[in-house]
């Protein structure tokens, strides 16, 4: 029985999963994250950790593994504990067990369970559709002030008044003139300090703003890369039910009305099942009545086209 592939399908929908008389998977939600040395931006995701004092039986994992098999309660939870007891004896071996795009556990020096989480899914689905992406160094130029505040200023000095007479006249006149001519360069100053400073505030507003276009086109384009991989034959009998495969989500709607094409000419059911609540139009491979169903064609996209494609369980109107 392949156990992480049903803890794997709980995870996106709970925070804590728990496998009898093992331990417990955890999630947290950890918000949006940026890498300053190499620019990249992070979406929100879940961040899985494992806690071996959780034991008690749920009956999440039981319950989920007799609908999606269509076996009684008891014989589910007969064959979690009889893969438990597998694993453990794996574990006591010196083994690494490893959980399929959960993680790995080992049993350290001490005999204790250490869990080393794997990050190749994003289990938080409201960031779908996001993956990381790096930008370019925004580069802003430093304008060295002109124009400085004044702190000390050179005194105008006055000679003492001799006896009226034409030199000394002139000589007033000639120092009123400096005076005034200081006090217009004085002037002049200021005004050309706060000239570069608007300067400078108009440049870093301009960058940013550029900035903020360039993050946002990143997010409205994000979906996931699919490859050009030969399409599968899903023979789908009816366009009913709640059970999703989703393909991708687009913030513009004719964007969405392409991936429809593309998957109908490659042999797909595909359609529209409307924008969710941030927004963006959801592109569906298929829909089902049934989970098994729904998880076995699931797999089938993921191994052959679309490996980022995931299930959404959801009653339309």
């Amino acid at each position: 029985m392949q156990l992480e592939t049903y803890i794997s399908d709980l995870l996106y929908r709970y925070e804590c999963v728990v496998v009898p008389d093992f331990g417990a998977f955890l999630t947290e939600c950890q918000s949006a994250t940026i890498n300053a040395e190499n620019h990249t931006f992070y979406p929100p995701k879940k961040v899985i950790s494992f806690n071996e004092q959780i034991q008690k039986n749920d009956g999440l994992l039981a319950r989920y593994i007799a609908d999606v098999e269509k076996i009684p309660f008891e014989v589910a939870t007969k064959k979690i504990k009889k893969r438990v007891k597998t694993l453990k004896s794996y574990l006591t071996q010196g083994e690494t067990i490893t959980f399929k795009n959960i993680g790995e556990i080992i049993f350290n020096t001490e005999g204790k369970i250490v869990f080393e989480p794997s990050y190749n899914l994003n289990y938080l689905t409201d960031a779908f559709g996001l993956s990381p992406f790096e930008s370019s160094v925004i580069s802003r130029e430093v304008y060295k002030e002109t124009a400085e505040a004044i702190e000390e200023t050179t005194p105008i000095v006055f000679t003492p008044e001799k006896r009226a007479s034409t030199g000394s006249a002139t000589k007033k006149g000639y120092l009123k003139y400096a005076a005034v001519a200081i006090i217009a360069l004085t002037l002049g100053g200021f005004v050309a300090s706060k000239y570069y400073v608007d300067q400078i505030e108009t440049h870093n507003q301009l960058a940013q703003e550029q900035a903020t276009q360039q993050l946002e086109s990143k997010i409205q384009e994000a979906t996931f890369s699919l490859n050009p991989l030969p399409a599968i034959t899903l023979n789908v009998s009816k366009q009913t039910g709640n059970y999703h495969i989703v393909a991708g989500a687009f913030r513009v709607e004719e964007n969405c009305d392409k991936k429809v094409a593309q998957l109908k000419s490659e042999g797909f059911s595909a359609r529209k099942i409307g924008a969710n609540k941030y927004g963006l139009h959801q592109v569906v491979y298929a829909s089902y009545e049934g989970r098994l169903d729904a998880l076995n064609a699931l797999r089938n996209i993921k191994r052959t086209h679309n490996r980022d494609a995931w299930l959404l369980v959801k009653k339309l109107d």
